[in-house]
């Protein structure tokens, strides 16, 4: 095509990347009802005066599928810890034993399954509407090299074709990974 219809192209692509990278990472926060260590991503500790993520403070290991171990690095953190994931309204009841904290992740109720599916759908929505804004940037982009006659009315017609077919393919590849979450969470 054109020089500068490629480098449109190309920063469409890395963004809708992107895009579907932070969906995929937004998705593992949402729990199946099997323990991952990522499901305390969200927390973060006050470690000597300065909020960090969890996993800059310990390390959060998986026992076995209803298991998560958390590790402080300093013992005498092990309280600030716990209170941090009690705070995160993650719906986890740690114990302290004095060396380490036990998560038991309970069992997810049918009501609770389809909160979290509705909260999955959400967040693919999110995701089809920033695919949708790199389209619609992409497309004035294409439009201003029509106006400026930088490429004709038929080589932004092959763009505008061309952008639509890579939208279509990030919002599949947004709905493939939705499903399999959909039937992660479902699963029982």
């Amino acid at each position: 095509m054109n020089e500068e219809l490629d480098l449109i192209f190309d920063d469409a692509t890395e963004h809708m990347d992107k895009t579907v990278d932070f969906f995929a990472h937004e998705l593992k926060g949402i729990r199946a009802g099997k323990a991952s260590s990522s499901m305390l991503d969200s927390v973060e500790v006050e470690y000597y005066g300065s909020k960090v993520p969890i996993n800059q403070a310990a390390n959060v290991n998986v026992r076995d599928a209803q298991t998560l171990v958390v590790q402080v690095w300093d013992r005498s953190m092990l309280g600030t810890v716990e209170k941090a994931i009690r705070n995160a309204n993650l719906g986890f009841n740690p114990v302290n034993n004095g060396e380490m904290l036990i998560i038991n992740i309970p069992p997810l109720t049918e009501e609770r399954r389809k909160q979290l599916v509705k909260k999955a759908h959400e967040e693919a929505e999110k995701a089809r509407v920033g695919i949708r804004n790199i389209r619609k940037d992409a497309k004035k982009h294409i439009e201003r090299l029509e106006k400026d006659k930088e490429i004709s009315e038929d080589m932004a017609k092959l763009a505008y074709d061309k952008l639509q077919d890579l939208t279509d393919e990030y919002i599949k590849k947004i709905d493939k990974r939705l499903e399999a979450k959909e039937k992660d969470i479902l699963t029982i």
